[in-house]
C-alpha cells in the first residue's frame, strides 16, 4: 500500500512517501480500515519535530520546518515513551472497515467508522494512561490502517470521509476539555486560537451548551468565526486584558499559552476555570501563583479522554449539530505541502489528506 513513513524526529525530510508498505496484519480483536480521509494536526507536527521533549522551550512553528536539532529522543513523544521508527502518523481517521480479526463479528465489514484518537489502556493506573493513534501505534497516513475493534466507532452520516476526518482529534479534544472544565449555560468562555481545529470545534461545542463565547483570531478570519456563532471576536494583537477587563470571563479554553498566558489569568473571574490542551505559542510561561490561590482558580490539564466524549461527538455529527470545517484537501503524497500550509495558519478549520488520490 501507499503511505507516509516518519523515519525519525526532525524536519520535513523525515517524512517519506512510499508505495511498497505492507498492508497491516490483524490480531484477533482488530479491524482493517480503508482510509478515506486523514486530517493534519498539531500532534503530527509536534511528534515529528520532537517538540514534546523538555529540552524544547520554543513554540511549535519555530521548529516546524527543520526540527529542533539536538533533542532527547527518550522524551520527544507526547507520552514520554520513545517512538519506534519508522512510524505511520495520522491521528484523524475516517474510512470503511474492509476486514476483521478472528474475534470480531464479520457484520462489521462495510461499516463506516471514525477512529478514536486518544485510546485508553484498559489496566492503566487511575484510568489515565492512553496512547495516541499514529504515535504509539501506526495511524492513518496510509491507504489502510488497523485498530482495536472497540476503538473504531460506527458513524451514520451523509458527510464524505474527507469531511468526517476533520472531526475526531480536534472535536474530541475540545469536547473532553469542555466536559472536564464543566462549561455551563450561563458561562462566558474565552477561546484563543479560535480559527484552528480545536478552537473552531470548541466554539461550536460551547455554543451547543448555550454559553457565551468570546473568540480570538486573525483579522482576516474574524467573519468566519462570527458565522460559527462567536458572540464577540477579538483580533490577534489586541490587548486581551484591556479589551475585556479584569475578571470578565468564567472559563478560558486554551491551546495557545505562550505570551498570552498572563492575560488569560487576568480575565478569569474569582472561581474561574482554565483548561489547557496545548501550548502552540510556547510551553514556558510566567505565572504569579498568588493569582491562582487568591482568585480561587481551578486548572485542568486535559489529555486523557473518556469514551463518553467520543460518543458525544458521534451523536453530534449524526444529529448534524456540528459542521465540518475543511479548508483544503491534498493527495497523501503531498503531506509536506499540507504541513507547510498548516504551519502558515492561513486557514480556518482543518487540512485533510486523501489517500485515495495518490496515484491518479
Amino acid at each position: 500500500m501507499s503511505g507516509v513513513l516518519l523515519t525519525g524526529h526532525g524536519g520535513f525530510e523525515k517524512l517519506v512517501y512510499r508505495s511498497d508498505i505492507g498492508v497491516p496484519e490483524l490480531e484477533g480483536d482488530e479491524v482493517l480500515i480503508k482510509v478515506g480521509g486523514a486530517a493534519v494536526n498539531n500532534t503530527d507536527i509536534n511528534t515529528r519535530i520532537g517538540w514534546y521533549s523538555k529540552k524544547v522551550k520554543k513554540d511549535t512553528n519555530t521548529g516546524g520546518s527543520a526540527g529542533f536539532g539536538s533533542i532527547d529522543d527518550e522524551d520527544a513523544s507526547w507520552s514520554g515513551i520513545p517512538l519506534q521508527f519508522p512510524r505511520i502518523q495520522g491521528a484523524d481517521v475516517a474510512g470503511t472497515i474492509v476486514a476483521v480479526g478472528s474475534k470480531v463479528n464479520d457484520d462489521r465489514v462495510g461499516e463506516r467508522v471514525l477512529v478514536r484518537t486518544l485510546q485508553e489502556r484498559p489496566l492503566s493506573e487511575k484510568g489515565l494512561n492512553c496512547i495516541t493513534f499514529g504515535s504509539e501505534c501506526d495511524g492513518g497516513f496510509a491507504e489502510y490502517t488497523k485498530t482495536s475493534s472497540e476503538e473504531a466507532f460506527a458513524i451514520n452520516s451523509t458527510l464524505t470521509d474527507i469531511e468526517l476526518a476533520s472531526f475526531p482529534c480536534s472535536y474530541s479534544t475540545a469536547e473532553n476539555m469542555i466536559c472536564r472544565v464543566g462549561v455551563k449555560e450561563d458561562d462566558v468562555v474565552f477561546i484563543p486560537g479560535a480559527s484552528g481545529g480545536v478552537g473552531s470545534a470548541a466554539l461550536q461545542l460551547v455554543k451547543l451548551r448555550g454559553a457565551k463565547v468570546i473568540a480570538m483570531c486573525d483579522a482576516d478570519k474574524a467573519d468566519r468565526i462570527k458565522n460559527l456563532g462567536a458572540d464577540k471576536v477579538l483580533v490577534r494583537g489586541d490587548n486581551i486584558t484591556e479589551a475585556l477587563g479584569h475578571m470578565s470571563v468564567d472559563v478560558v479554553l486554551d491551546m495557545v499559552a505562550g505570551p498570552l498566558f498572563n492575560h488569560h489569568m487576568n480575565i478569569l473571574k474569582r472561581g474561574g476555570r482554565y483548561g489547557s490542551v496545548g501550548a502552540i505559542a510556547g510551553p514556558i510561561v510566567e505565572h504569579d501563583v498568588r493569582t491562582l490561590y487568591l482568585k480561587d482558580l481551578s486548572f485542568f490539564g486535559c489529555t486523557f479522554q473518556s469514551k463518553n466524549a467520543f460518543r458525544n461527538l458521534i451523536r453530534y455529527i449524526e444529529k448534524e449539530k456540528i459542521v465540518p470545517m475543511v479548508a483544503k484537501t491534498y493527495p497523501l503524497r503531498n503531506i509536506r505541502e499540507a504541513q507547510e500550509d498548516f504551519l502558515a495558519k492561513k486557514f480556518v478549520g482543518k487540512l485533510v489528506l486523501d489517500p485515495t488520490k495518490n496515484d491518479m
